[in-house]
């Protein structure tokens, strides 16, 4: 059955999702009410849209700071746009600082699976191999078992594909997503560094240029 879409719901979904009040409206309207229904429309219009401008030149954006626990955890965050403009914008400086802080706490070692170099992707398929031939498994289902491990490490250790920090239902890549579709304009984690008091620095780079070369 459907339910009226109120104000207090189109507020909530815009929370959720970073969509603009009308398409959030729309969505509701068109799900019936349903919040779930239509936080998965608004998810999926999202992927769509960032797809679509996923070839566009990244030559504008900002390098952010975050210093967390007294001084005892510090980052430095870059993340690209297409202008000065939205790298001017609340929407845009919001998700710097967020993505900052989220790596601040979940302690990502790479941007995405492409950042993970073939030494390391080489010893965890290795070890995860050899762990399920010792427990016994078939031979022929040993990859099986492998790739979804690999699965886990990949979600565990790649910025994109962690539960966001201030919603974990969410992965980083759907909320910078979600950005990149309320702005119109494509846009890419570049690099970051993570300083622990005491503790090894983690510095990471996406694979290929902030801009086109052309």
């Amino acid at each position: 059955m459907s339910k009226a879409v109120t104000v207090a719901m189109v507020k909530e979904l815009r929370e959720r999702t970073g969509a603009g009040m009308m398409d959030c409206k729309r969505a509701l309207v068109e799900t019936g009410g349903d919040l779930e229904e239509a936080l998965d429309a608004l998810r999926k219009k999202g992927l769509a849209s960032a797809a679509r401008k996923a070839g566009r030149a990244t030559s504008d954006g900002l390098v952010v700071s975050y210093i967390h626990a007294g001084g005892k955890i510090g980052v430095l965050l870059e993340i690209n746009c297409e202008t000065d403009f939205v790298a001017r914008t609340d929407d845009f400086q919001q998700l710097a600082h967020d993505l900052s802080l989220h790596v601040a706490a979940s302690r990502p070692r790479f941007i995405g699976r492409d950042e993970v170099t073939a030494e390391v992707l080489e010893r965890e398929k290795r070890i995860h191999r050899e762990q399920a031939l010792e427990s016994g498994k078939p031979e022929h289902i040993v990859q099986r078992i492998v790739e979804g491990r690999m699965g886990k490490f990949f979600a565990e250790n790649c910025l994109l594909e962690q539960p966001f920090v201030k919603d974990p239902d969410r992965k980083v890549e759907d909320v910078l997503k979600a950005v990149i579709a309320k702005l119109g304009e494509n846009m890419r984690i570049c690099r970051f560094a993570r300083f622990q008091l005491g503790g090894d620095a983690t510095v990471a780079a996406a694979v290929s240029p902030a801009s086109d070369p052309s």
